[in-house]
């Protein structure tokens, strides 16, 4: 079964045989089949939708990326990606230039530590300003990585993991991958709910992942209201892990309000991708000191250390001025706001509090993505974000200007009809 999800015979969202069944066909016991399946779970290739039977998980673990994406046609508008606007991105040359030079005097050896120190306390200061506690920093190669590491690090195959609803793919993908569970967290424009965290926690979630701001897909930011609120929360379940994300770190203007230091456990990652660049696979992590430990440790057996050039190249672009935050999020501003106010005058309800996407919820996900499609855009269907959470459809706009916003406001008018506002929580 895995070999063929992966050659795509078994397709995703596909049925799979009932236990019995199949071992009926097979001719082996049904214990086995139940092995087979359970060991299909844990590495994220099939789910259990209770008396639904099992089915090929929407994007399994064996899956190319490739095989799952929306694939935008010639001639289609591509408002799905999430890319940022390549505009707003700051020139490497320099950066690299700069890095490569100092490299060639001072080439990077085996031994050395993984981290340059310059870049370790700029991060730092960073982090002092935004309040973010006190703890060991490390590098990893962008932020998925290093979620990646830190659940890894902490957690075991069939721990329960209290994520956003809607969330980022990927990480949803992720936390499958690695055999976790994930119990969803409803959130509003200010972050995930406290009663929603509470109930995951109470019911045995191991741990928690929060995106501070620019929440993917639905632009939420946790607020100071809401922050003390989930603090409260986690106070009384001191064992949690909390990770937070602040992949919107030099795209957004809004303060931070972190939940790092509540609990024993916890890890903060910022990384490059949205403000300077995807192909800056850096992130910067802090922690608590045994969580770092355990993650370094495993990237010391592994790549080691990511790329002194690439470190330096990165502090680079930070001690220049690379990028105005307060520009760039002033520029993904207007065009949420103007997305948003655009398809309340159609009648269509939207959302959209920082960083770069627009969330519309609709009553017909998979009609909507397609009537769009037809009229040319190509929009990010919700499902790819979903666990419990009503049908949506994630709109990026990055590459959209003035001109597009009514075009684009009309269109999806067009593909979802009117709908009464929705109520988060």
């Amino acid at each position: 079964m895995e070999r063929a999800v992966g050659q795509g015979t078994l397709e995703p969202g596909q049925s799979l045989p009932p236990m019995r069944e199949l071992a009926i066909h097979l001719g082996v016991n049904p214990n086995t089949v139940a092995a087979a399946y359970r060991t299909l779970r844990e590495r994220g290739v099939i789910e259990t939708a209770g008396r639904r039977g099992s089915r090929v998980r929407s994007q399994p673990a064996t899956t190319a990326r490739e095989y799952s994406r929306l694939e935008v046609p010639p001639g289609v508008r591509d408002v799905a990606s999430g890319n940022p606007d390549t505009a707003l991105l700051p020139p490497l040359t320099d950066a690299f230039t700069t890095a490569a030079a100092q490299a060639d005097k001072e080439p990077t050896l085996y031994g050395e530590a993984a981290v340059v120190p310059e870049l370790g306390r700029a991060a730092r200061a960073a982090l002092d300003a935004d309040g973010v506690p006190d703890g060991p920093l490390a590098v990893t190669s962008g932020a998925l990585d290093a979620i990646e590491r830190v659940l890894a690090a902490r957690l075991k195959v069939g721990d329960a993991v209290a994520v956003e609803d809607p969330g980022w793919g990927s990480l949803l993908d992720l936390v499958s991958g690695l055999g976790l569970r994930p119990v969803p967290v409803r959130l509003d424009d200010d972050g995930p709910l406290p009663d929603d965290v509470e109930r995951a926690l109470r019911s045995g979630a191991r741990a928690l992942i929060v995106t501070s701001r620019a929440q993917n897909p639905t632009g939420a930011a946790v607020g100071a209201a809401r922050a003390r609120a989930v603090r409260k929360v986690l106070a009384a379940h001191k064992e949690t892990l909390v990770v937070e994300d602040d992949h919107g770190h030099g795209i957004v203007d809004l303060p931070l309000h972190t939940l790092a230091g509540v609990t024993h456990t916890w890890a903060f990652v910022r990384s490059t991708a949205k403000a300077y660049g995807p192909d800056l696979r850096l992130a910067v992590l802090t922690g608590d000191a045994e969580t770092v430990d355990r993650l370094q440790g495993r990237i010391r057996f592994g790549p080691g250390w990511v790329s002194k050039v690439l470190q330096r190249a990165v502090l680079h672009l930070w001690e220049s001025g690379a990028v105005d935050a307060r520009q760039v999020a002033a520029a993904y501003g207007r065009r949420r706001d103007a997305l948003i106010a655009a398809l309340a005058e159609r009648g269509v309800a939207a959302r959209g509090r920082s960083g770069m996407n627009v969330w519309v919820p609709v009553p017909d996900e998979t009609g909507a993505v397609a009537r769009l499609l037809h009229a040319g855009w190509a929009v990010a269907p919700g499902a790819r974000y979903r666990l419990s959470a009503p049908p949506g459809m994630r709109i990026t706009v990055s590459t959209l200007s003035g001109d597009d916003i009514d075009a684009m406001a009309d269109a999806v008018a067009a593909a979802v009809g009117p709908a009464p506002a929705r109520r988060y929580g």
